[in-house]
This record gives C-alpha cells, structure tokens and sequence, in this order.
C-alpha cells in the first residue's frame, strides 16, 4: 500500500501585502478508495502583472480538485491529470470572461502531481515546479515554460486550449517530491532544499523552513512549498489494463 507523510507551507512575502499562490490536495481515505484513486497535490501561483491573479490560482486548484475526486478509480493518471489540468484552464479562462463587466485577463501556473501504487504522474504549465529529493539530491521533474527574464510562455487562463506537460516516474520508499513556487526556488537553490528536507524528520519543520528561507534571502514575491514523503510503495505490473501485485 501505498504510504505518504505531507506537509505545507505558504507566506506572501515582505514586499508584497496578499498571496496568490494556492495549494490542495487530496487524501483518499485509507482501504480500496485509496489502492484505486490514488492520491493528488497541486500548487498554483497566480501570475504577477494580471488582475486577480489570487482569484486565478484559487480556481485552477480546486477546479482540478473537485474533477480528481469524481473521477473514475480505475481511469490511468498519465491520461486523467493532463485532462483535469485542461478543464481547469478552461474554468480560469470563463472565470476571466464573467468576472467583471467586460471580462478581466487572469492566468495562474499550475504544478500538480498524482500518485497511485509505485508511480506518480506531473503535470504542469508555467513555471511552477516539482523537484524530486532522493539521498538529499534534489533533481527537477519539470522544465519552465518560460523565456529569459522568467516571461512565461505557457500558464492556465490565457486561452481556452493550453499546452499540457505531463511526465510518470517510478518512486521508491524514502523519496521526497518537492513542489514550489518561483518565490521558492529563486531563493533556494536544489542542493539546499534537499539539505534542509534531509535534515529534517518532520517535515511540517521542513517545509516552514524553506520559506522561512526564501523569505529571509528574498522575500519579494509569495513563497509556498508542499512536500510528499514516500514511506512505502507497493509494486506493481500491469496485464490488460489492471495492476497487480508484484512479489
């Protein structure tokens, strides 16, 4: 069975007086629900420069939320995600057109990942990102849609079609996934989250301290992080479709 330890941590900044940076997820409850759903986390951030960019990242999160929860059990997250992530951009982009009189232009990123049995499936758009801590080695899972000087090239909101990155990766007892905002990882740099994750058992502490830091570094823009431990997997194969058990 799989089993995970979470935890999170969000705090607008020194500069800036609100937060647009979102984050949830969801934690099926213990039995068969959680062997067939699955498991969810997400994190959004509200793009800097566009209106209501707290309103943006809000709706992306619990648009993909309420879509995982209703979801099939059964349906492969390498499929499910990156269609729960199209949905909630188009959710952005209606909330954008209805708003306000005359619509307002809204966009978030978006980084969520799904774990079921000994995987977990990415996706993302934007610049929001997830790292996975293996050894206290911190290696990134996504790759920015962005150009230089951080101008996104991608991110939920701006159109009713969005370009959806979506990966899979085997995990293993003892690993940490990593997601953040950019106020995080301008700040703190991949070896030093995996220094401080690793130093750390709890990681409630762990997770106050990297935006503890990032705030003390920079604290310019919000900062969130959610961290998902990997106590124990369950391996699995696949025969038409079903998993099964592997010894």
């Amino acid at each position: 069975m799989l089993d995970l330890e979470f935890a999170q941590a969000s705090d607008c900044g020194r500069v800036r007086d609100h937060n647009e940076d979102y984050l949830g997820y969801v934690l099926p409850e213990a039995g068969e629900q959680e062997h067939a759903a699955g498991c969810l986390f997400a994190l959004a951030d509200g793009v800097g420069g566009q209106e209501k960019g707290e309103v943006a990242s809000r709706t992306a999160v619990e648009t993909l939320l309420a879509g995982f929860r209703r979801a099939s059990p059964g349906e492969p997250l390498r499929a499910l995600l990156p269609r729960l992530v199209q949905s909630a951009n188009e959710k952005v982009f209606e909330t954008g057109l209805t708003c306000a009189p005359g619509g307002v232009s809204m966009s978030t990123t978006l980084v969520a990942c799904a774990l079921r049995f000994d995987r977990v499936v990415v996706s993302h758009v934007g610049d929001s990102r997830c790292y996975s801590i293996r050894h206290g080695h911190a290696t990134p899972l996504t790759r920015d849609h962005a150009e230089k000087k951080h101008a996104l090239t991608r991110s939920l909101g701006r159109g009713m079609f969005v370009g959806v990155e979506t990966r899979d990766h085997l995990v293993l007892t003892g690993d940490v996934l990593l997601l953040c905002s950019d106020g995080l990882y301008r700040a703190i740099p991949p070896e030093e989250m995996g220094a401080i994750v690793s130093r750390n058992a709890d990681l409630g502490t762990a997770a106050r301290e990297l935006v503890a830091a990032a705030n003390e570094r920079d604290g310019r823009d919000n900062a969130s992080v959610q961290l998902i431990r990997i106590r124990g997997v369950e391996r699995v194969g696949m025969y038409r479709g079903r998993p099964y058990k592997l010894a």
